[in-house]
């Protein structure tokens, strides 16, 4: 019996001869593949140059998250040091030359607080919360908010407020990673430190901004403040 892809090759070419319109087009007959045609037409579809392309889009995916994840860090830390906070002359004219006259700046012990110390979380998920919030820090610059002495000091009231309550709210995180109750040896203090200490900051009564304000930088004008009256 003739294959039926012949017969109907056959019927179309008379049809094209005699110039009968066709009512149908030959179609590709379905074949039938065994075992071994099957394994290699799967071997196909992970052909070497595909199975290539997939490992170098991969092994770049990894390299440019390293090229990244390196370039966001160094730019953070950057942004993280003494040095780029007093950049700006509002920070060097005003706050950053009160700090020099404290005993966080010059000491004894020769152990220096920076900016970064007292202002920045050293936790990263609080350090990016705390760079986010810092933004707003930017503007003011940009739009000159802070940028004479006189206007400085017009806001200082407030800026000292925001810093107190950010302090407050985080249990004076800055400064525990500095100062630890469980290390404080209270008979070396003098005996009103010591008394405030056992009986508001171990009892967690009160924290250390609570009673520290003013410790790096000048006061404003403290009317109002409960415990500074």
């Amino acid at each position: 019996m003739p294959h039926p892809g012949l017969v109907l090759g056959t019927v179309v070419e008379d049809h094209r001869t005699q110039r009968i319109p066709a009512r149908f087009e030959p179609r590709p007959l379905p074949v039938l593949l065994g075992d071994e045609d099957v394994a290699q037409h799967r071997a196909g579809d992970l052909a070497p140059a595909g199975t290539l392309s997939l490992a170098f889009l991969t092994l770049g995916g990894f390299l440019m998250g390293i090229v990244f994840w390196g370039g966001f860090n160094t730019a953070l830390e950057a942004t993280n040091t003494t040095t780029f906070c007093v950049s700006c002359h509002e920070m060097r004219t005003n706050v950053y030359e009160e700090l020099q006259g404290t005993i966080h700046f010059t000491n004894r012990s020769g152990v220096r607080a920076g900016c970064p110390d007292c202002h920045v979380p050293h936790e990263w998920t609080r350090k990016i919360a705390r760079k986010m919030q810092a933004s707003k820090e930017v503007w003011g610059h940009i739009f000159g908010s802070i940028a004479t002495r006189d206007a400085f000091l017009d806001m200082r009231r407030h800026l000292a407020e925001s810093e107190w309550a950010r302090m407050k709210a985080n249990d004076s995180l800055e400064c525990r990673n500095c100062h630890s109750a469980v290390s404080m040896d209270l008979s070396r203090q003098n005996p009103r430190a010591a008394n405030a200490h056992e009986r508001f900051l171990f009892t967690s009564e009160r924290t250390c901004i609570d009673c520290h304000k003013g410790i790096a930088h000048r006061l404003p004008d403290m009317s109002g403040v409960p415990g500074w009256q």
